[in-house]
């Protein structure tokens, strides 16, 4: 098996895990508020990836690693997640299926510049058509126009993709699992000082599912998710392995029909195939890899 059929294998397991966090944050968002998720979230992350960099004895990063820790933390712990959870206070998680479909595509883009990977002309083109469909579906589904929610996702897809792609390029030199946890760690005061804030204290008497869904969120979508995330990408290259998130959306789709009984429409099935279509030929063109 070569690299990159490795990394994509393994990163496949932390994007399976990542693209169940739409419909969970759905369910979630029926019993608490966004920033609470976004804080509490964080805070819980933080708090079991403290308690393994204190078992592990991990020393503390040298500075010149905080940059990356810093850009990770606003964009995977904060802009992501309060983007996103903010949209399914609106909108549908199917809707936001093919939004999000235009992740890989972002990852690439961005991790090419922040690297040594040369995409060919072909990616890009491909890239290009990708984009022009998912526009093309938020103005049918938008009655002409942008919606909120296509905003707010798509913002959350680039900052997605720019925590990706920085978590990425330290997971080179540290254990992913590692980077993962500083970066918590790192946002960790500000993370509790939400939580506290945010917190409204007919939370507690909040179901058993709506507790669920949240430690969901904190432990698996904030944290181990990122253990095989950055792992495959580390392994396998950021452009290429970024590649399989085109699972995301049939993801996504499905979990929203089983958890929140969403309707398959037609107009969803559609346009989600194009966006992984496309990203499927992205997947046959050429990405060179400079040492």
């Amino acid at each position: 098996m070569n690299k990159e059929t490795k990394g994509m294998l393994i990163g496949g397991i932390g994007i399976f895990i990542f693209a169940l966090t739409v419909a969970i944050t759905k369910i979630a968002v029926e019993t608490f508020s966004p920033s609470f998720i976004v804080y509490g979230r964080g805070a819980l992350g933080g708090t079991v990836a403290l308690i393994y960099l204190l078992i592990r004895r991990e020393p503390i990063p040298a500075v010149k690693h905080f940059k990356f820790i810093f850009i990770v933390g606003l964009m995977v712990i904060y802009a992501y997640p309060m983007l996103m959870t903010t949209g399914m206070t609106f909108g549908s998680s199917s809707h936001a299926a093919v939004i999000l479909g235009l992740m890989p595509l972002l990852t690439a883009v961005v991790g090419s510049l922040r690297t040594k990977e040369k995409p060919s002309l072909g990616f890009w083109v491909v890239a290009v058509l990708g984009s022009m469909v998912v526009i093309i579906y938020s103005l049918v589904t938008g009655a002409g126009e942008f919606s909120r929610l296509d905003i707010l996702l798509l913002f959350a897809a680039i900052s997605a993709a720019i925590g990706y792609t920085e978590g990425a390029l330290l997971s080179a030199v540290m254990d992913p699992k590692v980077v993962i946890s500083w970066v918590l760690v790192a946002f960790l005061p500000v993370s509790y000082i939400g939580t506290m804030t945010s917190f409204q204290i007919d939370y507690l008497q909040a179901n058993h599912l709506a507790w669920l869904c949240f430690s969901y969120l904190g432990l698996f979508s904030m944290y181990i998710g990122f253990f095989f995330w950055y792992e495959g990408l580390r392994i396998g290259g950021i452009a290429r392995v970024s590649q399989v998130q085109l699972i995301q959306p049939f993801i996504i789709l499905l979990s929203s029909s089983l958890f929140l009984g969403d309707s398959l429409t037609m107009i969803n099935l559609v346009f989600a195939s194009l966006v992984i279509s496309t990203v499927i030929l992205s997947r046959k063109m050429m990405i060179k890899r400079q040492k």
